[in-house]
């Protein structure tokens, strides 16, 4: 259980708060470039393609992922200009395009397929005969010598079709990496292929007739098949991907017409813009992110949180595209467009997130990375070894052959980017969507999770319990002007005193003039006319020379917020929560992981306190009355890493200074950008998930690399000192390939951990 003293008041955050992930994607926002590239064969291609932007002058940071075609690039503005960086991938011929949506992604796989497709049906046809030739030679089966050699020579025309049309992309590839000076896989795949020629038609000028045409089919038709798999598990993570953003291509426009009343007319929701209405009826899916402008409506939000329980919202409240009308038409103000809506951000973040670079690939990277140039200096002294030791000049050629076809190192740049692309999928569906590269492995590695109370541990739906005016000042009155001063806000407290408003009968009315917030504390609106609403915290208030003439106990257990306007207090509304259902089996299930578990809030100490007992945390666990900074302080003192949950802008420092920060799936803005992973289901029972999810994955991230390290070292050792045909060369690279696909796609089946997670209906 968590102690006091495990929070010494005088550790510093500083270097915590300057190295976290939330806090570098932050800084950088403005100065990233997030888009699409078009033309990449494998993953040699991305590395080239990072190597070559990374010496740009004033680019700091560029990461290209194959699996999902993204490139990241960070930096100063004018070097990650769009036209900057298109010339500079055009130049070693890859495009340049706009960040792919969903349909556009599964429109360039299928593309891609039907081509891989077509050359892999070339190489399985024709390269079948030269297989069949090669078998009759090895077997022995023809009575003369010279029938040998015609079926080598048959064996030949017949992988003509497979090493030239089939092995193309193969070419292409490795040309554009040597450009780029990153030579990789298709640069040594290029070498095993025009060796094996070379060396099968020497031999036959020699007059022999056991050619090695097959080892060279075999290479191109097992790559390309692996190419194929490589496809499917594309497949499977844009299929999680499109669950974000299955949403409606039109929607219902309103607009005045005049005398005549308002008018609907059915157009492309792209043609929508920020400020305009749309009318959304029954049974139909928000395709727009908006304002709610009627009185109440009846939502199912299963598709973006998970939850399978509709919603009833009132008027003024925040709603995403994904959501489905459940009860009467109703009106929305649109506030995000195609490309702006929320589901749009959450596409693009799970898009950098693959773009982007953790500790464990790119070490991967680094290794494949030297491991070309290695196999090809070792073929090269194996052949000069082997001709000193007096071995025959074909024995030498075909050994040095073995060297380049085993060193391709397709499993060591598929390793961990498979098992990250795997296990954002399994997150996604889990309800866990991860912002950054880094969280995905240093979630798996926490030691302590703090939680902030109101809205993350609690349902966040408060509701009003108690109200009392000053004299002089109505019920009705203080409730109205409470409302107008929570014009728009996303806090559970505003959200629940402008719900309060609603059912009383009291419209929200224009926005006022100005607004401003006070992070724990409260906030401050102005009207046009200059007077000033304050509400918040009552010893916040009293600070700003808002005195009341005498303070009046409320419920012990309700948070207190008081109003005032221009100095004079107006009076005081008592609002209650409940714990989030689930939320103590939760932390039960975490703290039996051996996890130090907290709560931190800026609420009063007693109430903390008493919902810590509730959800079986110690009082010692329990820390109230935290202004935002101070919540920053504990969770950098916490013993790390550190991974914490909240929901409000006053978390937004704790969650910077966190080492993975977790924003709830009714988080502010504030609270989303600061942290590193976002749950899609209500509560926070996705917490457990996204460290079962990301553990098992960095834990199959890290079998991947010592797998395919183990295989390209030994097997280099052994076809250097030992004869080891091609074919089995072969072999033996396309099955340290599939093994690698094959343990990602572990991620792929339900985690027990991740079990207990809410189901959304993501992917």
């Amino acid at each position: 259980m968590t102690r006091r003293d495990a929070f010494p008041a005088g550790q510093q955050d500083a270097a915590t708060l300057a190295g976290s992930p939330a806090t570098e994607t932050a800084a950088l926002e403005g100065e990233r470039l997030l888009r699409s590239l078009q033309g990449m064969w494998c993953t040699s291609c991305a590395l080239a393609i990072e190597h070559r932007l990374g010496r740009l002058p004033g680019v700091s940071r560029a990461g290209v992922d194959y699996l999902s075609a993204t490139l990241l690039v960070e930096g100063a503005p004018a070097a990650v200009a769009p036209e900057r960086i298109a010339a500079a991938v055009g130049r070693l011929g890859y495009r340049l395009c706009d960040l792919e949506s969903a349909p556009d992604a599964r429109q360039r796989l299928d593309a891609e397929s039907r081509a891989l497709a077509g050359r892999l049906l070339a190489a399985a046809v024709f390269g079948m005969w030269t297989m069949l030739a090669s078998l009759l030679i090895y077997a022995g089966a023809l009575p003369e010598a010279r029938l040998d050699r015609v079926l080598a020579w048959v064996s030949g025309a017949f992988a003509l079709p497979v090493v030239t049309l089939a092995a193309w992309p193969f070419y292409r590839a490795a040309w554009r990496t040597l450009r780029a000076g990153r030579p990789g896989m298709d640069a040594l795949v290029s070498l095993g292929v025009i060796g094996a020629l070379l060396v099968s038609v020497w031999l036959l000028w020699r007059g022999a007739a056991e050619v090695y045409f097959d080892t060279a089919v075999m290479l191109v038709l097992l790559l390309l098949a692996g190419r194929w798999v490589e496809t499917l598990v594309r497949y499977r993570g844009l299929h999680a991907l499109e669950g974000l953003a299955p949403l409606p291509e039109r929607v219902h426009r309103v607009r005045d017409a005049g005398e005549h009343g308002k008018a609907e007319e059915r157009v492309p929701a792209a043609e929508v813009g920020a400020g305009e209405r749309i009318r959304v009826a029954t049974g139909e899916t928000l395709a727009l992110d908006g304002e709610l402008l009627d009185a109440e409506a009846r939502l199912d939000l299963a598709l973006l949180t998970g939850e399978s329980r509709p919603r009833t919202l009132t008027r003024g409240a925040r709603l995403s595209a994904g959501c489905r009308n459940l009860g009467a038409p109703f009106t929305l103000r649109v506030s995000a467009g195609v490309g702006a809506r929320r589901l749009d951000g959450l596409y693009r973040q799970v898009q950098a997130l693959q773009a982007g670079k953790g500790e464990l690939r790119r070490l991967a990277e680094r290794f494949a990375a030297w491991l070309a140039p290695a196999a090809v200096a070792l073929a090269l002294v194996t052949v000069v070894v082997l001709l000193l030791a007096g071995v025959a000049p074909e024995e030498a050629a075909v050994r040095a052959l073995s060297v380049l076809v085993v060193a391709c190192p397709c499993a060591v740049g598929l390793a961990v980017p498979l098992a990250s692309l795997a296990g954002t999928a399994r997150a996604l569906e889990a309800g866990v969507a991860f912002r950054d590269p880094a969280a995905l492995e240093l979630a798996g590695r926490v030691h302590a999770v703090a939680f902030d109370k109101t809205g993350t541990l609690t349902r966040g739906a408060l509701r009003l319990a108690a109200l009392r005016p000053s004299s002089g000042v109505a019920e009705h009155e203080l409730l109205a002007l409470a409302s107008r001063a929570e014009w728009g806000s996303e806090h559970p407290l505003g959200l629940a005193i402008r719900a309060a408003a609603a059912e009383a009968g009291i419209a929200p009315g224009q926005a006022p003039a100005a607004i401003s917030e006070h992070p724990g504390r409260g906030r401050e609106t102005r009207e046009a006319d200059g007077t000033s609403l304050r509400i918040g915290a009552p010893d916040w208030l009293v600070g700003q020379d808002a005195e009341p003439a005498r303070r009046e106990a409320g419920p012990p257990w309700a948070t207190e917020v008081a109003v005032a306007r221009d100095g004079q207090w107006l009076g005081t509304l008592w609002l209650e929560d409940d714990p989030e259902p689930g939320a103590a089996a939760t932390l039960a299930g975490l703290r039996d992981q051996g996890l130090m578990l907290a709560m931190i809030s800026g609420d009063r100490p007693a109430l903390v306190r008493r919902l810590g007992r509730r959800l079986g945390l110690a009082p010692e666990a329990c820390f109230g009355g935290r202004s935002p900074e101070a919540k920053r302080h504990l969770v950098a003192a916490l013993p790390g890493p550190v991974l914490y949950v909240g929901d409000g802008i006053n978390d937004a420092p704790a969650l910077a200074a966190s080492t993975v920060g977790v924003a709830t799936a009714e988080a502010s803005a504030g609270a989303r950008d600061a942290a590193a992973i976002q749950l899609l289901g209500r509560g926070v029972q996705g917490v457990p998930a996204a460290i079962a999810i990301a553990r098992a994955t960095r834990r199959v991230m890290r079998q991947n690399l010592v797998l395919s390290a183990l295989y390209n070292v030994l097997a280099l050792g052994l076809a250097a000192w030992m004869v080891i045909p091609p074919q089995v060369a072969v072999l033996a690279m396309v099955a340290s390939s599939l093994s690698v696909v094959g343990n990602a796609a572990r991620l792929g089946l339900a985690h027990p951990d991740a079990g207990k997670a809410p189901q959304s209906r993501l992917g």
